[in-house]
């Protein structure tokens, strides 16, 4: 969903809800309105309980308000959101996923250095849950990278897009143990999902509460 839908969308709900909350308040009115029109002149409305009828209808009228001035600003605030946005276009960056995106016949996944863990069996998954790639890599002193050229184990050449990715360290002894890692990719687009701002990196959409670093361009 673009930002202007996600948008029109927020804009729509709450303009449902101030309708619904104005019908409320028309009814309260009319429903206050009648009761002094038909109140005993010899039992008129309790003062107490007139004011305190008076303020319930300020206080919905407040809500009504107060709900008109927060759609503008979830407005504004998608808006802006989605306007810091904007210069990652075309930038490198790394992101926490568990897919990988394939541009231009290149991906690349950011290993961390060697600890606990040191190597990674690093595997390319496809939608199926098929390994197409499969490769050991040694971690060094510092945080590495694995480049792959878009092959599977044949070394057919497959199409740009969105693939799955799994990391596995391994000790000294080849146990396996815990591994966190990012992909790099290059953002192209930038759109808002409900409340959630989501990047692009090719065939591949992350949260933007998932970007890690930005790293100059090749």
């Amino acid at each position: 969903m673009s930002g202007s839908v996600a948008s029109a969308t927020a804009a729509s709900g709450a303009a449902s809800s101030n309708t619904r909350l104005a019908g409320d308040f028309n009814t309260f009115l009319t429903l206050l309105t009648t009761q002094l029109q038909n109140q005993s002149p010899t039992d008129p409305l309790d003062a107490n309980q007139m004011t305190n009828q008076l303020v319930q209808f300020a206080s919905v009228e407040q809500q009504i308000a107060m709900n008109q001035n927060l759609e503008s600003l979830i407005t504004l605030q998608q808006t802006a959101q989605l306007t810091a946005a904007a210069p990652l276009m075309g930038q490198r960056a790394e992101v926490e996923s568990n897919q990988v995106a394939l541009q231009n016949g290149r991906a690349e996944i950011r290993l961390p250095a060697a600890g606990t863990a040191r190597t990674a069996e690093v595997a390319i998954i496809d939608a199926g849950g098929r390994v197409l790639r499969q490769q050991a890599v040694t971690l060094g002193t510092a945080a590495t990278g694995w480049n792959w050229d878009g092959r599977d184990a044949s070394g057919r050449s497959l199409a740009d897009g969105a693939y799955g990715v799994r990391v596995t360290g391994r000790g000294a002894n080849g146990e396996a143990v815990p591994l966190s890692f990012t992909v790099a990719g290059t953002v192209t687009g930038a759109e808002r999902s409900g409340s959630n701002l989501t990047l692009s990196m090719g065939g591949m959409s992350v949260g933007f509460d998932r970007l890690r670093r930005l790293t100059p361009n090749d």
